[in-house]
């Protein structure tokens, strides 16, 4: 029967689905209706759009995940629907890292100015390396997918035997295992981590030289230019923000499953994991002027509508 805290669990885990999916179904309408209307497909669209439907089937997983831990979470925990949800659910995690990834190193390559011959060579090839970054995405997935498999089959190991009949030597043996499949993993998350802040470093550098040029010709401190580079770095430091917060969540509530599996927090740690997708999507629409106008014509209709007929903003 569920208790108090569980329902509040499942309140708080079923708003922050709420929320992801308005911005995500709001990024995937927009860019399916323009390309349509216009017949062509843009890579930040494509991309946009791509990264919207993997956080939608992510928050979907996510919820799925949240309301069976809520209901049962030693039914989830002992049985095999634990390791195959985990897996799941990590596949789509890393799918949506390596998009939002990808989309930091187009804005990079869209917004930045360098002279280097070997810049100028990627940035006409700006297609193929966001090819090449999604296939090096599937090379580790297959790689990360066997490390995670490993863990879940310790983990539930671990938790399927009671304290008086996992001995010590044992028990210990299992840890020092999980604690090395976990280094490889975290190491295979560093590799999207590095490119974005890669991007972060070198757009900041480009704003720095845009701006020098811009003094020395007295063109005054801000242009059309400067605001992409903005506006890109303000979208970029926000992933990084999100990703170091959803990883540190995840390392924590990963630790705290097999340590205190029986807690009846445990299932509270485990809401951080969600402000990753339900948040970044709102950051995307901030950062994208297509999007900021078509949410703020959104909303202006939505309140005409609801306030009866007003005049229109000036």
């Amino acid at each position: 029967m569920a208790t108090e805290l569980d329902n509040i669990f499942l309140i708080v885990t079923i708003v922050e689905f709420i929320i992801g999916m308005l911005g995500n179904v709001f990024i995937g309408l927009v860019n399916c209706s323009v390309g349509i209307k216009n017949l062509k497909v843009f890579s930040a669209d494509f991309i946009l759009t791509c990264l919207a439907s993997s956080t939608i089937v992510q928050l979907f997983l996510m919820l799925f995940n949240s309301c069976l831990i809520g209901l049962d979470t030693y039914l989830y925990i002992t049985h095999r629907i634990g390791r195959y949800a985990g897996v799941l659910l990590y596949v789509i995690n890393d799918l949506t890292t390596w998009l939002a990834t990808c989309l930091s190193v187009f804005y990079f390559f869209k917004i930045a100015h360098f002279p280097h011959s070997l810049f100028l060579w990627l940035r006409w090839r700006m297609n193929r390396v966001i090819v090449m970054l999604l296939t090096l995405f599937l090379f580790l997935l297959i790689f990360d997918c066997l490390l995670l498999y490993m863990f879940t089959d310790i983990t539930l190991n671990i938790i399927g035997k009671s304290n008086l009949t996992l001995y010590l030597d044992e028990k210990k043996t299992l840890y020092d295992k999980l604690s090395k499949i976990n280094t490889l993993l975290n190491l295979t998350s560093l590799i999207p981590f590095s490119l974005c802040l890669t991007s972060l470093l070198f757009l900041f550098l480009s704003l720095v030289r845009h701006t020098r040029n811009l003094k020395l010709s007295s063109l005054g401190p801000r242009d059309s230019s400067t605001e992409a580079h903005r506006r890109a770095m303000k979208m970029v430091m926000s992933f990084l923000f999100l990703f170091i917060f959803h990883f540190f969540s995840s390392q924590i509530a990963s630790w705290v499953v097999f340590i205190s599996w029986n807690n009846r927090y445990l299932k509270f740690i485990m809401l951080p994991l969600n402000v990753f997708p339900s948040c970044h999507s709102f950051i995307l629409i901030l950062g994208n002027s297509k999007l900021r106008q078509t949410a703020v014509k959104l909303l202006w209709h939505l309140r005409s509508h609801t306030k009866g007929p007003n005049p229109s903003p000036v």
